[in-house]
C-alpha cells in the first residue's frame, strides 16, 4: 500500500475490502478466544489482587488522592475565604429550608454539618457545596406532613379534642420520619453506586431536571404562603394537592395577619435590594455581602427588642437547643411507607449533584466519578440520618459562592461546617426570636434563579420542539401529581420520547461527492451525484423491531417509482418488489454505520431486502449470514460496497477521482 502526505492531502491505494477479506487480513479472533479461560482469569485475578486492593481503597476514599499533596501556601487562604463565605450562607439557608421540610430550624443546622464532613472524605468534586436544598426540602416536607399531619396531634382537654396542636409531639415524630426517609434514600444511593449504576442520572435529561426544579419551586412558594401571610391552611397530599392548598389559602386571605405580612414584605424588599446591590458590585468585591445573614440578624434584633411575638403575635422560631444530639437508629418500621419518596429523593438529589459537579469539573479541568459521587452522597445521607438530618444534595447558590470566592478543594467545606458547628453550640439560642416570616421571605427570594428557568421555554422552542414538550409535560405533571408521582411520570415520558425519536428517524439516499470516497444526502447537497444502478440508503436510527416496518416503508418511498409494488409481507420483499426493475437498479446498499445494535426482526428485514450492507458485527451473532448472503456482501465502507457493485455488474461507469483526494473510510 502506497501512501504519501503533501499539503494536507493523502493518497491510499488498496483492494476493495469485504468482511471476509478484512477478517483474513486482520486475523480477527473468534468470540471464544476474546474471553480468557477460567484458569487464566483466576491467575490474573490473584496476581492483581494487591494492586487492585490499593486502587480500590484510594478510589473509595478520594480524599487520599489529594489531601497528602495539599499545599497550604497555595490553597489554604482561598479555601479559608471560600469556607467562611459558604458557612455564612449555610446559616440562614439551613434554617429556612428546614421550615420547607416542616421541621424545626435547628435540624437544618445539623443537616449543614454532618453530611458536609462525610462528603469531604468520599466526594470527588472540589467545588460543590453539600447541604440543604430547596427541592429536596419541599419533597421531605410532603413526606413529613403526610405521615405526621397536624390533625393527628391535637391536644386533649379531658375527653374533648381541642383545636390546639401538640407541636412538640408532632415535630418529634416528623423528625423520625425525616431521618428514616433520609437513611433509606442514602442506602439506595450507596447500593446503586456500588453496582456501578451511576449512569442512572443520564435518564434525567437537562430539560427534565430544569422543568422539575422549576415546578418544585412553585411547590416551595405555596408551602411558604402560610408563613408569609400568617395563616394556617390545611395541608393536602397526593395528586392535585397543590391546587387544593392554593384554594384553601385563597379562602383564608381575609384572615391575613397584617403584622406578619408587613415583616414579610419588608424582609423581601431588603433581600432583593441587597442581592441586586451584591450583583452590581460583585466584580469589585472579594467576597459577596452576606445579605441573608444580615437580614436574619437584623430581624432577630428588631423582633427581640420590639417584642413582636408578645405585642403583635408574630410567629417566631422559638426554642433552638444548643449542642449536638447523640446519634440514634431510625425507625425501620417507617421504611415501607417512605420507600417511594426515598427513591425519588435519592435519584433527584444525585442528578442535581452530578450535573453541578460535572459542570465545575469541566470548567476547572478535573474528573468527577459518577459512581463514587453516588456512594459519597449516599453515605452523607445515611450517616446524617442517624444524627436526625434530612436529605441533602449540592446547592447551586452555595457552590457558586465556593467557586467565585476562590475555593480550590473541599477543605473549604470543612471550614464552612465549623462555622455551622459554632452556631449549633453557641449561637442557636440567639435566634429564638427570629420571625418565621423572615425565613419564608429568604426562601421566596432565593427561588429567583429557579423561576428564571421559565426562559427555557423560549430557548427550547427555537432549538428542539421535543425537548420543549418534555419540559412542559414535566412541569405540568410535577405541579398536578406532586413531586414523587410527577418525577415518575416525567421519566416515563422522557423514555417515550426516546422511542419516538427512534421511530421517526431521518431517512436519506446518499450520493457521491465528486473526487472523493464520501457519500452524503443527495436532497441536502447540490454538488453530489447518484451512482448509476446503485441506491445507497441510510437511516439515522438503529434498525430494530419498533421501526423495521417503517424502515421498509421509507426504503420504498426513497427508491420506488411504481406505486404499491412493495409487499408488506417481509418474506416477499426483494429488489423487484421495491418497484425498480433489476435492470434499472441492480444493487441496493444499506448504510448501517449509525446502527449500534440490530435485533432479530431487523436481521430478518435486511435478509429479505437482499442487501449489500456496510459493516455490522452483530449480524454474525444474529445468524444473518447464509449461502445466499455471505461475508462477501459486507463491506468496510460505503465506497467499498459501491466499487464491488459496479465491478460485479461489469459497469463501465466507475467513478473517476483525483488520486490525491481519495480517502478510504472504515465504519
Amino acid at each position: 500500500m502506497d501512501s504519501m502526505c503533501r499539503f494536507g492531502k493523502y493518497r491510499v491505494e488498496r483492494e476493495v475490502l469485504d468482511e471476509q477479506r478484512l477478517e483474513e487480513i486482520t486475523k480477527r479472533k473468534p468470540c471464544s478466544d476474546a474471553q480468557p479461560s477460567l484458569t487464566e482469569w483466576l491467575k490474573d485475578s490473584l496476581r492483581c489482587t494487591v494492586p487492585k486492593l490499593k486502587r480500590s481503597v484510594v478510589s473509595s476514599l478520594p480524599v487520599l488522592t489529594w489531601l497528602p499533596k495539599y499545599s497550604v501556601w497555595e490553597y489554604g487562604m482561598p479555601d479559608l475565604i471560600a469556607g467562611i463565605s459558604v458557612g455564612i450562607l449555610h446559616l440562614p439557608q439551613s434554617m429556612a429550608y428546614a421550615l420547607l421540610a416542616s421541621l424545626p430550624p435547628v435540624f437544618g443546622l445539623y443537616t449543614s454539618f454532618y453530611p458536609v464532613l462525610i462528603y469531604f472524605f468520599f466526594g470527588t468534586s472540589r467545588h460543590i457545596s453539600i447541604g440543604t436544598f430547596t427541592v429536596l426540602s419541599i419533597m421531605m416536607g410532603s413526606v413529613t406532613e403526610r405521615l405526621a399531619p397536624d390533625m393527628d396531634f391535637l391536644k386533649m382537654n379531658g375527653t374533648n379534642v381541642t383545636a390546639e396542636v401538640n407541636t412538640a409531639a408532632r415535630d418529634s415524630y416528623r423528625v423520625q420520619v425525616a431521618a428514616a426517609t433520609t437513611v433509606l434514600g442514602g442506602l439506595i444511593q450507596v447500593v446503586l453506586g456500588l453496582v456501578k449504576f451511576g449512569f442512572v442520572g443520564t435518564y434525567l435529561s437537562e430539560p427534565l431536571v430544569r422543568a422539575y426544579t422549576t415546578a418544585a419551586a412553585v411547590h416551595a412558594v405555596v408551602a411558604q404562603l402560610k408563613n408569609i401571610f400568617g395563616i394556617s391552611p390545611r395541608r393536602f397530599s397526593g395528586p392535585l394537592s397543590l391546587l387544593y392548598t392554593l384554594k384553601d389559602v385563597c379562602s383564608l386571605l381575609h384572615h391575613t395577619h397584617l403584622s406578619t405580612l408587613v415583616v414579610s414584605a419588608v424582609s423581601m424588599v431588603f433581600l432583593i435590594m441587597g442581592k441586586e446591590f451584591n450583583s452590581f458590585l460583585s466584580p469589585k468585591l472579594p467576597i459577596p455581602i452576606p445579605v441573608d445573614l444580615i437580614t436574619i440578624v437584623t430581624a432577630t434584633l428588631i423582633s427581640k427588642y420590639a417584642q413582636l411575638n408578645n405585642n403583635y403575635t408574630v410567629s417566631v422560631v422559638g426554642e433552638i437547643p444548643s449542642g449536638l444530639r447523640s446519634p440514634s437508629v431510625p425507625d425501620v418500621s417507617l421504611f415501607g411507607e417512605v420507600i417511594g419518596d426515598a427513591f425519588a429523593m435519592a435519584i433527584v438529589g444525585y442528578a442535581i449533584c452530578i450535573s453541578l459537579g460535572k459542570t465545575f469539573a469541566l470548567k476547572h479541568g478535573y474528573k468527577v466519578d459518577s459512581n463514587q459521587e453516588l456512594v459519597a452522597l449516599g453515605l452523607s445521607n445515611t450517616v446524617g440520618g442517624f444524627f436526625q438530618c434530612f436529605s441533602v444534595c449540592s446547592s447551586m447558590s452555595r457552590s457558586l459562592v465556593h467557586e467565585t470566592t476562590g475555593g480550590k478543594t473541599q477543605v473549604a467545606a470543612v471550614v464552612s461546617s465549623l462555622i455551622v458547628l459554632v452556631a449549633i453550640l453557641k449561637l442557636g439560642p440567639l435566634f429564638q426570636e427570629l420571625p418565621k416570616a423572615v425565613l419564608g421571605a429568604i426562601v421566596f427570594v432565593n427561588l429567583k434563579g429557579m423561576f428564571k428557568q421559565y426562559y427555557d421555554i423560549v430557548t427550547l422552542w427555537r432549538s428542539s420542539k421535543i425537548d420543549l414538550v418534555l419540559w412542559l409535560v414535566t412541569w405540568v405533571s410535577t405541579l398536578l401529581l406532586n413531586l414523587d408521582l410527577g418525577l415518575a411520570a416525567s421519566v416515563t415520558f422522557a423514555l417515550v420520547t426516546v422511542i419516538f425519536r427512534t421511530q421517526m428517524p431521518t431517512y436519506s439516499v446518499l450520493g457521491n461527492v465528486p473526487g472523493t470516497e464520501l457519500y452524503v444526502d443527495i436532497e441536502k447537497h447540490r454538488e453530489v451525484r447518484e451512482i448509476p444502478g446503485i441506491t445507497i440508503f441510510r437511516s439515522s436510527a438503529t434498525l430494530y423491531f419498533a421501526n423495521a416496518e417503517l424502515y421498509l416503508e421509507a426504503l420504498k418511498e426513497k427508491v420506488c417509482s411504481i406505486e404499491d409494488t412493495l409487499s408488506h409481507d417481509l418474506e416477499r420483499v426483494s429488489l423487484g418488489s421495491l418497484g425498480k426493475w433489476t435492470w434499472d437498479i441492480h444493487s441496493i446498499i444499506l448504510d448501517l454505520s449509525t446502527a449500534n445494535f440490530i435485533d432479530i426482526v431487523g436481521l430478518k428485514t435486511m435478509k429479505n431486502v437482499s442487501t449489500k450492507a456496510t459493516v455490522v458485527e452483530q449480524l454474525e451473532l444474529g445468524g444473518f449470514f447464509s449461502q445466499t448472503i455471505t461475508k462477501r456482501h459486507l463491506f468496510a465502507s460505503v465506497h467499498d460496497a459501491v466499487l464491488y457493485c459496479l465491478d460485479h455488474r461489469g459497469a463501465t461507469l466507475t467513478p473517476r477521482y483525483e488520486p490525491s483526494l481519495v480517502c478510504m473510510m472504515f465504519k
